[in-house]
């Protein structure tokens, strides 16, 4: 463990998305002593009005809200999304995986159910299943969180399949060990590197589809601060005030950003193959 942390802090992309990340996790942590202002809170006497004027960091929004108090609240509902969605892809995906990888007579139907669903690109999945469920963010991130079950289904079933004809295996096979005590005590364990990575990079797609949803009305609904629905309430006034749509697009591309660094470098560290 102490030499996969050393790998990784000598990456340096991987160190900054990590530093990213933390400072994402602080302001979704200490959103009201980070805030300045309260982020529902509207002024019509003051909307549009530009970063740094009368005491507002970024400006205001269209009724007069504080960007800046809105998008570290906004921190808040981006990591929230990303670790429900990031769950429930685990909770369902990693045991599908597992079993479609190790008995052999389950692996074609399984797969067949997830390569159906690989058919679609995530978003257009999301986008059929809230149309389902209905708009709301709770339900954008249900909606995600099962269009991210078959990538981790995927991922898992892969490490399976490579790990069950190893010798170790076999030996627990010749001992008497049960299927499923082999599968949970001696397979398991050894995919929980590629499943962290997974998960890593399934956080930042998870909060950029939840994004997208917002934009389109299907996710958060105003007025809670969520940077997708800030953007999609605020492209009326792009050319006017281009601030109301730029720092809340820079807030999703720094968690994306940051995640996407740390999962390449987490992955390079894991990676036996580089380990002197």
């Amino acid at each position: 463990m102490i030499v996969i942390l050393k790998r990784l802090l000598k990456n340096k992309m991987a160190t900054a998305g990590l530093i990213i990340i933390s400072l994402e996790v602080l302001c979704a942590i200490f959103a009201p002593f980070i805030a300045t202002h309260d982020p529902l809170s509207q002024t019509l006497e003051l909307k549009v009005l530009g970063p740094g004027t009368k005491g507002h960091i970024l400006g205001t929004d269209e009724l007069g809200r504080d960007i800046f108090s809105r998008i570290v609240y906004g921190a808040r509902a981006s990591m929230m999304v990303g670790v429900v969605v990031v769950v429930i892809g685990v909770m369902v995906g990693v045991p599908l995986g597992s079993i479609s990888g190790y008995f052999t007579r389950l692996d074609r139907p399984i797969m067949m159910v997830i390569d159906f669903l690989l058919g679609f690109p995530l978003l257009l999945l999301a986008l059929v299943i809230v149309a389902i469920l209905g708009p709301g963010l709770f339900k954008a991130m249900v909606a995600v969180g099962i269009s991210a079950i078959p990538g981790f289904t995927r991922v898992t079933r892969g490490v399976v399949l490579s790990i069950r004809e190893r010798d170790f295996i076999k030996a627990a096979r010749a001992s008497g060990e049960s299927n499923m005590k082999i599968l949970f005590v001696h397979i398991l364990p050894n995919c929980i590197g590629p499943i962290i990575v997974q998960a890593t990079i399934r956080f930042a797609t998870a909060v950029l589809n939840v994004a997208a949803l917002g934009f389109l009305g299907l996710g958060a609904q105003p007025p809670l601060p969520e940077w997708g629905t800030m953007i999609s309430t605020s492209r009326s006034y792009l050319y006017v005030a281009p601030h109301l749509v730029m720092f809340p697009g820079f807030a999703i591309m720094s968690i994306v950003l940051g995640f996407n660094l740390f999962g390449d470098g987490l992955r390079d560290a894991l990676d036996p193959k580089l380990a002197k």
